[in-house]
């Protein structure tokens, strides 16, 4: 078995050696060291714009062989962002013959239909409808 040795005495000397060795390599490639606040503001911009699907409109949308063109998305996200400055919180996002209801502040699409489905022209559980 072998004897564990001990190159450090101190907390100091781990930080000395492992923490300042990050900083010296971020100075020496011309990169200020980022704050985690700056990091953390950065994802949420990121994903702040992205429009999500919940599983079960995942589902829908493969179950009822629906998918989205670029353009068709596009006009989905920005009826979305259109309903999000009007202050609704659940919506109807009408493009063409599709309906997504949306959870707005989350930007999580919660269930698709197509024209097939939307035949009754009923919707519950919204607070506004955008058509795009």
């Amino acid at each position: 078995m072998e004897k564990i040795t001990n190159r450090f005495t101190s907390i100091e000397q781990v930080t000395g050696e492992f923490l300042k060795k990050t900083s010296a390599n971020a100075r020496t490639l011309g990169e200020a060291p980022v704050s985690f606040g700056e990091i953390l503001c950065q994802k949420q911009s990121e994903t702040a714009s992205e429009l999500k699907f919940s599983k079960h409109a995942s589902m829908r949308l493969e179950k009822r062989n629906i998918s989205l063109t670029r353009e068709q998305n596009e006009r989905l996200e920005n009826g979305v962002q259109k309903a999000g400055e009007k202050g609704i919180r659940e919506s109807l996002v009408m493009v063409d013959s599709l309906a997504f209801i949306v959870n707005v502040p989350s930007k999580t699409v919660v269930t698709a239909m197509d024209q097939a489905e939307t035949q009754s022209n009923i919707f519950t559980n919204i607070d506004g409808a955008v058509i795009m």
